[in-house]
């Protein structure tokens, strides 16, 4: 299954996430991993979260 979300939580669940900039994987794994990276993925999930939302909430 492909989930292309603007949602973040939307697709938090997922076994692999891919991020992409500009046409390009930049980053992808399981939201753990990507929030723990501390890439574009875990700031698109702050903004979006306002850095409330625990994953465990969403699952």
């Amino acid at each position: 299954v492909i989930a292309i979300a603007h949602r973040l939580s939307t697709i938090a669940r997922m076994d692999r996430i891919i991020v992409m900039d500009n046409g390009s994987i930049v980053e992808n794994g399981p939201h753990e991993a990507l929030l723990a990276q501390n890439g574009q993925y875990a700031t698109f999930w702050a903004r979006q979260s306002g850095g409330f939302i625990d994953i465990k909430a969403v699952i």
